[in-house]
């Protein structure tokens, strides 16, 4: 019942509404046991007059008016429940989006490098609807379900209370059988959750590389994957149904035993006159009344324990510890001539091995420094750490003299501009995915930062131009074309550090030797660090700082660190070997 309660404290801003829908159906309910009653009254007037000729016509009209003033009154609170529930409904899913939605940014990122995003989609979108369905269930069957219940057993216990005793006796029992029904279907509906997260979780997955899938024909075993998985669903549906129906089926024949037994003492105590037939009336319209909060009691248990099941991933995340700011109103002014110090940084994921050993570098003001090294030997988690989107395990990092463990991520961002190694773009346009985190950014910007970044001339041979949508990840776009939004977008920002991350290396030699010149303008202005594995690209660097097995193997100016022996100076003789046989090849060299 944990995650119940904590349905119901989530939902305190709607919790007036909550109450007002509440009283309500309350009311409803009232007005519902007030029919039985009147019509007990018309039928004691009925048989006054039929038995003695001396019944009174027009009372009997104003009970049937009564009747339907009552009638029409359940109707109209029924309508206004109802339309409170669904402003309920649609207010709950747009809060707990939203509070979901915050939570996600305030994670860190080894959190995103670990989960797949069709499985988080999944979590959030479950959990949802789990919880506004209990408490719809809450709001329009508890109260009510309650109320006919101890209204019911009361007026039967007043009539003859052996009546009342067994109709009371089917509750706990009823429920008991539910509670152990649903007990059990929750433990196999979590299991199910494991699966389907991990099928949409894949879908999503395969949908995003479809190319991948594609070109090694690998359609088959994908579609494999996912149909076993739904083999293990149906069967754990199997045991879940199964379970089901055969528990209700036992709880159903015990209710209708006692409905019948029941009946028998109605039917027997009006036989011997100890009740009139308005009294019988009004008890059988009770006892066919107490089924609705028997059934409805029996849904609200599956409620919950569907509630408890299918929001406890949901509830996973919001447990998780975030470590930044989920939105900074004001960000403190930017250092504009910044420079970025690590001092004996260490950096490793959770209990692995460390990535980067005892780090010490600094990196001046206006200066250009390029990072090169193997695959592997930290690079990106470098980055990732100037970034402040990884922690440091071991040492300090400052900005200017600000600790990073002092200062707001947001306020250390404010100072990066980033072009990806990977494509990070929205599906929507062109002017959204340059002009991104830059507010009222005009079209002459834009097209000034486009322009920089040698793109736009393809950009105005695209239908719409400007508002020309990409596609997912820009998938309408190629590979250098994507690559210039991305510095286009960083050109747009004119933070003070400019991070290149294999920032040219999806483009065609000419379009790379024009984007170097566009961005060798900006180097002038501000702190520039690149990771490039084309030499071609950092040849004109101030600084290079070599990274060998997570620490700083070498540094040093281009020209001295090529004619030292080294790692640098290795990868650069298997490049300039590797264009030699090019050129030899061709006759060229």
């Amino acid at each position: 019942m944990s995650n119940t309660l904590r349905i119901i404290k989530l939902s305190k801003p709607l919790h007036k509404w909550i109450v007002l829908a509440g009283s309500l159906i309350m009311l409803q309910a009232i007005l519902q046991q007030a029919t039985p009653i009147t019509l007990k009254f018309v039928v004691d007037e009925l048989t006054v007059q039929i038995s003695t000729g001396q019944g009174d016509y027009q009372r009997l009209v104003f009970l049937f008016a009564l009747i339907l003033i009552i009638n029409l009154g359940s109707i109209l609170l029924n309508a206004v429940s109802q339309r409170i529930g669904d402003h309920i409904a649609s207010r709950l899913g747009r809060y707990l989006t939203e509070m979901y939605y915050r939570k996600i940014f305030t994670l860190p990122q080894l959190y995103f490098d670990s989960e797949v995003s069709g499985k988080m989609v999944n979590q959030l979108n479950r959990g949802i609807l789990s919880i506004r369905d209990f408490v719809g269930t809450a709001t329009n069957f508890i109260l009510p379900a309650i109320l006919q219940a101890i209204f019911g057993i009361g007026v039967l216990t007043y009539f003859d209370w052996r009546i009342g005793l067994l109709a009371a006796t089917m509750f706990p029992i009823y429920i008991a059988i539910s509670t152990y029904s649903t007990k059990k279907w929750g433990e196999i509906q979590q299991q199910k959750n494991i699966h389907e997260d991990a099928t949409r979780g894949r879908i999503q997955e395969v949908i995003g590389n479809i190319k991948l899938v594609k070109t090694y024909n690998t359609q088959r075993r994908e579609w494999q994957y996912i149909s076993d998985e739904y083999t293990t669903i149906n069967k754990l549906y199997d045991r879940q149904s199964t379970l089901y129906h055969v528990l209700n089926f036992a709880r159903e024949f015990g209710l209708e035993v006692a409905f019948v037994i029941i009946l028998f003492l109605i039917f027997r105590n009006t036989f011997m006159a100890n009740l009139s037939l308005g009294e019988m009336v009004l008890i059988i319209q009770l006892l066919n009344q107490l089924r609705w909060p028997l059934y409805g009691m029996s849904y609200i248990l599956e409620q919950v324990q569907r509630a408890e099941a299918d929001s406890k991933a949901f509830f996973e995340v919001l447990e998780l510890k975030g470590n930044e700011s989920y939105q900074t109103q004001q960000v403190s002014k930017v250092v504009r001539q910044p420079e970025l110090k690590l001092e004996n940084v260490s950096f490793a994921y959770e209990e692995n091995a460390p990535v980067l050993k005892d780090i010490t570098v600094q990196f001046h003001k206006h200066e250009s420094v390029a990072l090169v090294g193997h695959s592997g030997a930290g690079k990106t988690t470098f980055i990732n750490l100037l970034l402040k989107l990884y922690e440091p395990t071991a040492g300090k990092i400052s900005l200017s003299g600000h600790n990073y463990a002092d200062v707001e991520h947001a306020w250390v961002r404010e100072h990066i501009a980033l072009v990806f190694q990977e494509n990070e773009l929205f599906s929507s346009t062109i002017r959204e995915n340059v002009a991104y985190g830059v507010e009222n950014a005009t079209d002459k910007e834009i097209w000034q930062a486009l322009k920089q970044a040698n793109a736009d001339d393809f950009v105005r041979k695209l239908p719409n131009e400007l508002d020309a949508k990409i596609g997912e990840r820009g998938v309408k776009l190629s590979g250098g074309q994507k690559q210039r939004i991305q510095i286009a977008r960083a050109i747009l920002h004119d933070k003070p550090i400019l991070i290149l991350d294999e920032a040219t290396s999806s483009l065609d030699s000419k379009s790379e030797h024009l984007v170097q010149d566009a961005l060798e303008k900006l180097f002038k202005k501000r702190l520039v660090i690149i990771i490039a594995h084309r030499f071609s690209t950092i040849q004109n660097v101030d600084r290079i700082v070599v990274l060998d097995n997570g620490t700083v193997a070498d540094a040093g100016r281009p020209a001295e660190l090529a004619k030292r022996k080294g790692v640098y100076s290795e990868l650069l003789r298997y490049q300039v070997e590797g264009n030699k046989k090019l050129l030899s090849k061709y006759e060229i060299y």
